[in-house]
């Protein structure tokens, strides 16, 4: 069985796969999430840093699951998913006059940011039925947490961040993991941290396939286009 930890990245989605029991592993490059969930071997768990389910309003449940599983200082890494009426928008000011019209609140910068892999995702999703059962939301510091075993010291992008959480992936990866991926990849393309977190997504997709994952909320609801609004570790 085949699991695939995805992660965005400046030059689409970095995905990192690896066969259950091997240690041996493969990444790549996609450019566009209908040519991710198109590659061949197809992995038979896709665990993605993405929203995946959008409420029409209010915030999701996982999401604020996941803050209270992470506590402070890391709650604030995960941050607000947009609602399903933002992914028409095509621009942040739109945005901000949907979502002030639906529940009264401007649209962070950042949560626009993410706007774009957001409406990609969703419409292979939505067109392409069969992607749901393989396909699973995750986030990658509630994965490094659950993980770890504790919370994390130090935030990721900070140079002791990435000594902290790379030690996680050396230990159950192998040493020379992140190595081999980091070479085949510009850092201007993929950056450092988007291959640690493509590699706490696939700690987390191999433990779907061996049905140990915890999954927030345990009866995660489902939106109004038969997505789930969960997130998996």
């Amino acid at each position: 069985m085949l699991a695939a930890g995805v992660d965005g990245c400046r030059a689409g989605w970095i995905c990192v796969t690896r066969e259950l029991g091997s240690q041996e592993m493969a990444s790549a490059c996609f450019e566009s999430a209908r040519a991710l969930f198109s590659q061949r071997p197809a992995p038979d768990a896709i665990a993605i840093d993405i929203p995946i389910g959008l409420t029409d309003s209010g915030p999701r449940a996982c999401d604020q699951e996941a803050r209270r599983f992470l506590g402070r200082p890391r709650a604030s890494s995960v941050f607000p998913a947009p609602i399903r009426a933002v992914l028409a928008a095509r621009s942040w000011e739109k945005a901000c006059a949907i979502r002030n019209r639906v529940e009264g609140k401007r649209m962070s910068k950042q949560a626009w940011g993410i706007v774009g892999k957001v409406a990609e995702v969703d419409e292979e999703l939505r067109t392409r039925p069969r992607l749901r059962r393989r396909v699973r939301e995750v986030h990658p510091e509630v994965s490094f947490q659950a993980w770890n075993g504790a919370a994390m010291e130090f935030n990721k992008r900070l140079g002791r961040g990435r000594e902290e959480r790379r030690r996680l992936v050396d230990r159950y990866f192998g040493p020379v993991a992140y190595d081999v991926v980091r070479d085949q990849f510009l850092v201007k393309d993929v950056a450092h941290d988007d291959i640690l977190d493509a590699f706490a997504a696939l700690w987390s997709g191999e433990r779907i396939l061996r049905g140990v994952n915890r999954t927030l909320p345990e009866g995660p609801p489902i939106d109004r286009c038969d997505l789930r609004m969960e997130i998996v570790c």
